[in-house]
């Protein structure tokens, strides 16, 4: 029996422990009544799922350093760094373009706000705690000078210790482009690096062995203590979020990029990157996933390790094609509760604002929430209150919500990888056609 279960492929693993999670979940909210499901649910399964989820953060600082540096030293070319942030900036870029585009459709024609009124104007007593959650998150907010300082490190090891991700992409990659530059007197370094950033692969595979168990936990906890409530009053706007990201996947990544522009088969990209789905389902993380996300991409897609090791923690940080669905969702949600007039003006503008604000989304706690106030504010001129009593309402179910983003999150990531290494002559064909799957 153990024999078979190792046997089989890891992310078939994952979603067994994914389902039994949900069904254990369920079983301690519904057989021993919600408040001492959500009890045991909290105390027996949470700190499982929370170690599972530190053991992956735990490799994120060390994995983008070193697969960065390494990544950078074998493209050989310092000029070929230019030419692949370039194109990577610009198809992440138009992926949240169309992303964005299919949310605000999506939610058109799903009406998920229509005759919410009430329901969310019966929650304001409840909205208090989530509203100083919110303006929290609003302290975090940078401007755009601020920003663009913050992504230079004046401590590369302070940037290390806070997790500042856009920090440690920017020193790594001038490192790796010193280590070329100096020749062989930096190949001793360069080496280091390299071998750096393959004991730090080989931990994150022994670490995903654990996969399975984390998920269970986590989903047990999350269905323990919401059980189906979390789809009830929600529901049509969760449908149209898991809508809209099925149809991002589906028709933009596996459809127009995998199967148009790659001309490679769809259902090998998904299989291939199954592991990686798993792990951003149950962990709401695309920083969380990424030692996963790099392994599937190199060993199942081909995708050579300069331009996995560069585009893929780029992504995590930079491309959130779930929060500009998300965020073109929420504004038509509250518009439609509320009674606002939507112009085709007022669909450019949440377009525009949200492809923009998605960006950024990576380095602000709570970032799609506050994200969705400010739009909120700025496109239909809703003052704070009521921005944030929308978001207060949809607080509660947003982890659910979250899950969903985050494989949209993932699945564009490896998507725009593959084309980036196909353009660049990185992406090994016979690799990502095979029938096997590690």
């Amino acid at each position: 029996m153990l024999s078979t279960w190792r046997a089989m492929k890891l992310w078939k693993r994952v979603f067994i422990g994914l389902a039994l999670g949900i069904i254990v979940g369920l079983g301690l909210h519904y057989g021993l009544g919600a408040d001492r499901g959500a009890e045991i649910a909290t105390k027996y399964f949470k700190p499982f799922g929370d170690a599972f989820v530190n053991l992956i953060k735990m490799l994120i600082v060390p994995l983008i350093v070193t697969t960065l540096v390494s990544g950078v030293i074998a493209m050989g070319d310092p000029k070929r760094i230019g030419s692949l942030g370039a194109r990577t900036i610009g198809l992440y870029l138009l992926t949240t373009f169309f992303a964005v585009w299919l949310g605000i459709i999506v939610a058109a024609i799903v009406q998920p706000g229509s005759g919410m009124s009430d329901l969310i104007q019966s929650s304001a007593g409840a909205s208090d705690t989530v509203a100083d959650k919110l303006r929290n998150a609003g302290a975090a907010k940078k401007s755009l000078s601020e920003y663009l300082l913050a992504i230079i490190p004046t401590n590369p090891v302070a940037a290390a210790a806070k997790g500042d991700v856009l920090a440690l992409i920017f020193f790594s990659i001038l490192l790796g482009i010193g280590i070329l530059l100096t020749g062989e007197k930096g190949k001793p370094v360069g080496d280091f690096f390299e071998s750096a950033a393959e004991v730090v692969m080989k931990i994150t595979m022994m670490i995903m062995e654990l996969a399975p168990y984390g998920v269970l936990a986590l989903m047990a906890w999350v269905m323990g203590v919401n059980g189906l409530a979390i789809l009830g009053s929600m529901g049509k706007l969760a449908l149209a979020l898991y809508l809209a990201c099925f149809l991002q996947i589906i028709l933009i990544y596996g459809g127009l990029i995998v199967k148009v522009i790659l001309k490679l088969p769809a259902k090998r990209f998904f299989f291939g990157i199954a592991d990686a789905l798993g792990v951003a389902y149950s962990t709401s993380s695309s920083s969380a996933t990424l030692p996963v996300t790099i392994s599937c991409a190199e060993h199942n897609l081909g995708v050579d390790k300069s331009v996995a090791g560069s585009v893929l923690p780029m992504g995590a940080t930079i491309n959130m094609d779930g929060t500009a669905i998300y965020l073109g969702i929420v504004c038509l949600f509250a518009a439609q509760a509320f009674g606002l007039d939507v112009t085709m003006g007022t669909y450019f503008m949440i377009a525009l604002s949200a492809t923009m604000a998605s960006v950024g989304a990576a380095g602000i706690p709570s970032a799609s929430l506050f994200l969705a106030v400010g739009l909120l504010q700025g496109v239909f001129g809703l003052d704070e209150a009521q921005a944030v009593l929308i978001i207060a309402f949809i607080f509660p179910f947003d982890r659910l919500l979250d899950m969903m983003r985050t494989v949209t999150n993932v699945s564009g990531d490896v998507a725009v990888a593959s084309t980036v290494a196909k353009w660049e002559g990185q992406l090994d064909e016979e690799v990502f056609k095979a029938v096997s799957v590690h």
